[in-house]
């Protein structure tokens, strides 16, 4: 294996993106001109800080994954915002499948995608030991100041592993944090600390990879919490296998993180998601069966990970290399009995030697057949304030980020020492602003072209750009997004305000969101309501919370 010092960051590695039409904020996506991806969050869209974080860790093979009805405005988008453009080349490609639509399941697209589209193979394993990244979305925000969370530590681990590879998922803390949402769902993650030869031991904080592997653990179980109590309520208990605790005595039981949707599988995972007909999600079963293979016995081979593993000599010179898997030929696992085979499966290999047919001469026929061993699925469980990982797929949690983002200092006020999410200034226009006006610039950020008249109290909010702010207009955590209009002395508390949408003059809204280009009356006077514009139905007619779409995005980011 080479040293850690000999892999290069991002090579070989193929990035997935799936970018939904966006169901889970559907208050500002239902106009497929703009589709969840490019919502702007902190004044810049959704999409740029995946691609953002993706290029910092050196991984230029991108490809995002859309319905055809949004592929259009996403490309545009990829060629014109600045924002987007502003990031190194070679620009993202864009795949929108034509049996696409917001009701497919995560692991579902992966029966659908052409073979063509999935580059995954590393072309040069002996330069790349660290297999490939298959599926990465959901907004994983790098830390705004205490450092990034990036692949090059992840690819340092690959490169010591010795074996098939396994895969990596990202848990975040959702409580008692300054970002944290009330009623945020989460998922019951049990994990088990890894074994000694599997990564070095860390039991203090410091800087660097070894940083990262403090925080490494095996996944045993998971799935979303909502399940785990439908279970208890049906059991009157959590009923637990006694192979689990007898495999791993030592399990920690979280039930306050959440999956962050971020994954790093190796090209074998793609597989093993085709054989599985009834696999949806990626996060609830994909992970959760993987998870549990490693200590259930015979769950693997039900999955058929044997024949994966096992497949004829002849099948990697036909569908070619599988994340440097030529690596392990050479090495002969088999040998190695790091997995095993069935019996009716032929596999060509060379006969034993003496020293190993002298190691086995005694053993039973029971271990003739060795149990197989499944890779590891790793976790990487956030904790403390860094690195900042968010899955912004709600309203609340799209406000709370925004707000959090827009407190950074700006790269006119810290310099070189700025957050690599800054932005150039606070206030972009500061022409637009006028006097005998507040506008807390330390919890702030307005947009460019955005005029504000006096007399407004603009406190801990996200201003976007081509914004009208009319006088006497008092705005307090709120997000308005670009184009809308807030007439004078409009009260707004905890709103979220779409594009181009207008609110009429003396309304007072708290904790509301105002879809793209909707007028809300004058006087208007509302809580916790949503204000919509849904196709069939009149343009001022105000749908107000009943308006929700039924189901989950599916495709989220």
């Amino acid at each position: 294996m080479p040293p850690p010092s000999a892999v290069v960051p991002g090579v070989g590695i193929q990035a997935l993106i799936l970018c939904g039409p966006g169901v889970s904020l559907n208050t500002f996506t239902t106009n497929e001109e703009y589709p969840k991806a490019l919502i702007p969050l902190a004044n810049r869209p959704l999409i740029y800080y995946q691609l953002s974080w993706l290029k910092k860790s050196g991984i230029t093979d991108i490809t995002l994954i859309t319905p055809p009805s949004t592929a259009a405005p996403l490309q545009a988008a990829l060629q014109q915002n600045p924002h987007l453009t502003s990031l190194p080349s070679p620009s993202p490609s864009v795949l929108a499948p034509k049996g696409l639509d917001l009701n497919m399941g995560t692991a579902e697209l992966l029966h659908g995608l052409p073979s063509p589209s999935l580059r995954l193979g590393v072309r040069n394993p002996r330069r790349v030991a660290s297999g490939s990244l298959d599926v990465l979305w959901e907004a994983p925000l790098p830390s705004p100041k205490d450092g990034m969370l990036t692949a090059q530590p992840l690819l340092d681990l690959a490169a010591r592993r010795r074996g098939r590879r396994g895969g990596l998922t990202v848990f975040y803390q959702t409580q008692n944090r300054e970002e944290s949402v009330k009623g945020e769902g989460t998922d019951f993650l049990a994990i088990a600390p890894l074994d000694d030869d599997e990564a070095p031991a860390v039991s203090h904080a410091v800087d660097g990879p070894a940083a990262l592997r403090h925080n490494l653990s095996k996944v045993v179980l998971s799935m979303p919490m909502a399940t785990v109590k439908e279970k208890m309520e049906q059991d009157k208990g959590l009923l637990l296998r006694h192979s689990l605790t007898k495999k791993h005595p030592r399990v920690k039981m979280l039930s306050t993180f959440r999956d962050a949707h971020l994954y790093i599988f190796p090209y074998w995972v793609k597989e093993l998601a085709l054989r599985q007909e009834t696999f949806q999600s990626v996060s609830e079963d994909l992970v959760g069966f993987w998870a549990k293979a490693e200590w259930q016995r015979g769950l693997g081979e039900k999955l058929g990970m044997d024949e994966i593993f096992h497949r004829e000599n002849g099948a990697h010179a036909e569908n070619g290399s599988f994340d440097g898997e030529s690596i392990e030929e050479e090495i002969d696992l088999l040998a190695m009995s790091t997995t095993s085979s069935r019996p009716n499966i032929n596999v060509a290999r060379p006969p034993p030697t003496s020293s190993f047919a002298s190691r086995v001469s005694n053993v039973s026929s029971d271990a003739e057949k060795p149990e197989l061993k499944i890779p590891p699925l790793l976790a990487y469980v956030q904790r403390g304030s860094a690195p900042f990982v968010r899955r912004v797929d709600s309203s609340a949690i799209l406000l709370s980020t925004a707000l959090r983002l827009a407190k950074l200092e700006s790269i006119e006020e810290a310099g070189a020492a700025a957050s690599p999410f800054a932005l150039p200034q606070k206030i972009a226009h500061p022409e637009g602003i006028a006097q005998r006006t507040t506008i807390t610039k330390s919890d702030c950020l307005v947009g460019q072209n955005t005029t504000v008249e006096s007399k407004c109290v603009i406190k801990e909010s996200v201003i976007g750009a081509n914004v009208k702010i009319c006088s006497g207009a008092r705005l307090q955590r709120c997000l308005i997004m670009d184009g809308a209009v807030v007439n004078s002395s409009c009260t707004l508390t905890g709103c979220i305000v779409g594009r181009r949408a207008v609110i009429g003059k003396d309304s007072v809204l708290k904790d509301s969101e105002v879809g793209d280009g909707y007028l809300v009356e004058e006087e208007t006077d509302a809580k916790n309501e949503k204000f919509m514009i849904f196709e069939g139905l009149e343009d001022d007619e105000e749908m107000g919370s009943a308006g929700e779409f039924d189901g989950e995005d599916e495709l989220g980011f």
